[in-house]
C-alpha cells in the first residue's frame, strides 16, 4: 500500500486530497498546525492526523523518524500548507510578507527536504505542490502570495530536473477560485462577479483539484513532471 503525506489536511483542499485517497485504499498521513481530527473516517485506507508546522525544522524531524518507526514514510507528498495575509502592498507589514513566504515557501523547502531523501533512496516519489492561480497572473493586495506562490513554480521545474533521474516527478497545480472557507467572505454579488470573469461560469470545487492530484500521483502521469496545471476553469490562460 502507498503512503501518502498531506499538508494543510485538517480543511479545504487539504482535506479533499485527504478524503480521496482514502477513499482509494491510501495510507494518508495529514497535518496541520494544530490539533485536529477527521471528519469522516470510513474508508478502505487509513486517515492518521498528526499535528505538525511547517516552519518548525525539529517539529518536522521529529514527524519523519514518527513516521519512519510506523512504515509510513510517504512515496507521494502533497505541499498544500498555506496562509493569505491579504494587503496593499503600501500597507503591507513586515510579517505579513515574513509570514506568509516563511508557509507558503520555506515550509515546502523544509518538508521536502525532509522527505525527498527516502523517495531518492527507494528511487521512486511522487512530490505535488499546491500553488495558486495568484501566482500566475497576480492578484492586487496579494504581493506576498502570489510572490510565495508564483515562486513554488521555479522550485517544481528545478527539483523536478534534479531529482527525474531516481524516477521522482514534482509537479505543481494552482487552483483557480475553490469553494473552500477562504472564498466564503464572497457575498452574492461578488460571486457573480467573479464568475462572469471564469469561462467556465463556476466556482470550482475541491474534488476539481483532488481529481488532479490522484492522477499526477499515479503511474499514468509516469512521464508528466517539472509542470504547472492550472485548474481555474479558464479564468488565466497561459
Amino acid at each position: 500500500m502507498k503512503n501518502i503525506l498531506i499538508t494543510g489536511a485538517s480543511r479545504g483542499i487539504g482535506e479533499s486530497i485527504a478524503y480521496h485517497f482514502a477513499d482509494k485504499g491510501f495510507n494518508v498521513v495529514g497535518t496541520a498546525r494544530s490539533e485536529f481530527k477527521f471528519k469522516k473516517n470510513n474508508f478502505k485506507g487509513t486517515l492518521i492526523p498528526i499535528r505538525l508546522d511547517v516552519t518548525d525544522r525539529d517539529s518536522i524531524k521529529e514527524a519523519f523518524n514518527n513516521l519512519k518507526e510506523r512504515d509510513l514514510l510517504p512515496n507521494i507528498l502533497v505541499n498544500n500548507a498555506g496562509i493569505t495575509a491579504d494587503q496593499l502592498f503600501l500597507r503591507m507589514k513586515d510579517e505579513d510578507w515574513d509570514n506568509v513566504i516563511d508557509i507558503n515557501l520555506t515550509g515546502t523547502f523544509n518538508i521536502t527536504k525532509m522527505f525527498v531523501k527516502q523517495m531518492v533512496k527507494s528511487r521512486y516519489g511522487k512530490i505535488i505542490n499546491i500553488s495558486s492561480v495568484s501566482g500566475l497572473m497576480g492578484n492586487a493586495g496579494q504581493v506576498n502570495y502570489s510572490s510565495s506562490k508564483a515562486a513554488l513554480s521555479g522550485f517544481t521545474k528545478s527539483l523536478a530536473k534534479e531529482v527525474g533521474s531516481r524516477n521522482i516527478t514534482v509537479n505543481s497545480i494552482a487552483p483557480g477560485f475553490i469553494d473552500t472557507d477562504m472564498t466564503e467572505y464572497l457575498d452574492d454579488k461578488a460571486r457573480l462577479d467573479l464568475e462572469s470573469q471564469i469561462p467556465l461560469r463556476r466556482i470550482g470545487n475541491t474534488k476539481d483539484i483532488s481529481e488532479l492530484v490522484f492522477f499526477l500521483a499515479s503511474d499514468e502521469a509516469a512521464y508528466i513532471t517539472g509542470q504547472t496545471i492550472s485548474v481555474d476553469g479558464g479564468l488565466f490562460m497561459h
